[in-house]
């Protein structure tokens, strides 16, 4: 009995051990590759891939607003949560391809002036990203992954390039005009007046000449045709277009973002799945609603990504497999 009870002890090492083995050539095996997005201007992306021979998804992320940079980072906070969500997928067997947008990180140089910038140029840049990677013979189908700002830039692009899925996370449900006026009235209640005045001009197509100091960082006049642009969307009757299997993520203690926002996006797209999930984040971190607790995930790269975001997310591009 008591070598019967070792053969068996030894037979559980050694599975663990192949385990172990086959989990570190496969991780070894998986690839990460720097790609171009060449055209009048360059763009730069990381596109990582499992190991594997066969044809696997892959899901395009579409950063947020502001010098944000493929990893999820900008100059002011490293967060990382593009990159670990993307190498999350990756242990699934799902590709990614997360990008520079034009301006930022090593796409810096292109589209240079930021008075010439607007939010046709994000879309197009990512309905270009999508179309190369629908041409690629290693993806199997191509789901746009939106974050915040990304969201509505992604939900256009992946009608406009033909994706096969799109996920809305932290998505807002409102025109930016409307979102804008909401946080400011929380942020600087003194300034609604005079931010409200300011939005509703260039609402209506119309540049500000003067502009209050406090608010010149925001509505700066360089910036102002890119929020001109902005403003002519509304994320609810972009989703509302949409033909193809289509995911919304929300968590309950986003501070920027809240469920409201993902319930108008659902209400405009009734086909889409609506998937709240109770305590993360508008960076897809475990975070309370304490806003100073809530904000230090930001500048926190060693945080997990909420495992309920990564396991609807593989599930919802699994089921597209071609």
């Amino acid at each position: 009995m008591h070598i019967s009870i070792l053969v068996s002890a030894k037979k559980a090492v050694l599975s663990v051990l192949t385990l172990l083995i086959t989990a570190m050539v496969l991780q070894a095996q998986s690839t990460a590759e720097q790609v171009l997005l060449t055209g009048t201007d360059t763009l730069y992306g990381t596109l990582e891939l499992p190991a594997t021979g066969r044809q696997v998804p892959v899901v395009l992320f579409i950063a947020g607003s502001g010098p944000t940079d493929r990893d999820g980072n900008n100059p002011m906070m490293t967060n990382n949560v593009y990159r670990i969500t993307a190498d999350s997928l990756q242990r699934r067997g799902i590709a990614s391809l997360r990008y520079d947008k034009r301006g930022i990180g090593k796409s810096k140089t292109a589209g240079s002036r930021e008075a010439d910038l607007r939010f046709e140029h994000y879309i197009n840049d990512a309905a270009a990203w999508i179309r190369m990677l629908k041409q690629d013979g290693r993806f199997s189908s191509v789901t746009v992954l939106g974050h915040s700002e990304g969201s509505l830039i992604g939900m256009i692009a992946a009608a406009q390039a033909g994706a096969d899925g799109f996920i809305s996370a932290a998505g807002a449900g409102e025109p930016a005009d409307q979102v804008l006026k909401r946080q400011l009235a929380q942020q600087a209640p003194q300034l609604a007046e005079t931010c409200n005045a300011i939005i509703d001009s260039l609402k209506a197509g119309h540049t500000v000449t003067s502009v209050n100091p406090l608010l010149y960082s925001l509505f700066r006049p360089d910036v102002q045709p890119y929020l001109i642009s902005w403003f002519r969307y509304d994320p609810q009757a972009e989703i509302a277009k949409l033909t193809i299997p289509t995911l919304i993520i929300q968590g309950t203690t986003d501070l920027q973002v809240t469920t409201a926002d993902a319930a108008m996006l659902a209400k405009a797209q009734e086909k889409a799945q609506l998937k709240i999930i109770t305590g993360m984040n508008h960076i897809f971190r475990d975070a309370p609603n304490d806003v100073q607790q809530n904000f230090a995930t930001y500048s926190n790269p060693d945080l997990p990504v909420n495992g309920e975001m990564i396991a609807l997310t593989s599930g919802f591009v699994d089921l597209l497999k071609k």
